[in-house]
């Protein structure tokens, strides 16, 4: 009995939604131009979707757009501090040379502050450097000679190095929460 009342169920479920296909069509109007199927669903492929939104694909900001977005933000936060940009690693270590471990496969090194890219952003009081803001892409933080070699000669100074990779949101909320963060 159990079996019977389920295929019972099933044709007539079948059927009805038959029946409610057929109210749809003459109420919108017109047929699909595909004959009538016996799957009680509507195929997904002749429906439409009117109310979906639209969402246009996200540009990517260009270095320019990326070095005014961060100015503003330290302009506007950092408003106690003087803000040079492109400052050279010799400008605040000298022509120093110094040892580090850069990477493992060369555990001691000889690396001259000239040889580090240019800090994007420092932030003096006076004539004293109190941070250094870098962007940067990619895995250039973690990976690239010349961001190693500045990051470590901003830690020997005692000054924080504050890294951003521009690949990443960096919405104006965490770049402030960073900024405060290492500069107090």
């Amino acid at each position: 009995m159990g079996l019977l009342s389920s295929i019972l169920g099933k044709v007539l479920g079948n059927q009805l939604a038959d029946a409610i296909q057929k109210q749809i069509n003459n109420a919108t109007g017109g047929a699909t131009g595909t004959p009538a199927s016996n799957n009680p669903r509507p195929s997904t492929t002749t429906t439409t979707r009117t109310n979906q939104a639209y969402s246009a694909p996200v540009r990517e900001k260009s270095a320019a757009e990326w070095r005014a977005y961060f100015r503003e933000i330290l302009q506007a936060e950092c408003y106690n501090y003087t803000i040079r940009e492109d400052v050279p690693v010799t400008e605040l270590a000298g022509y120093a040379s110094d040892e580090f471990k850069l990477y493992k496969t060369r555990p001691r090194q000889v690396y001259r502050a000239e040889w580090g890219q240019p800090y994007t952003f420092v932030l003096y009081q006076g004539l004293t450097p109190k941070g250094v803001v870098m962007l940067g892409s990619g895995h250039s933080h973690d990976s690239n000679v010349k961001y190693l070699v500045a990051r470590m000669f901003a830690k020997k100074l005692n000054i924080p190095y504050i890294n951003f990779y521009t690949q990443m949101p960096n919405q104006r909320g965490y770049v402030i929460g960073r900024l405060h963060k290492y500069l107090g």
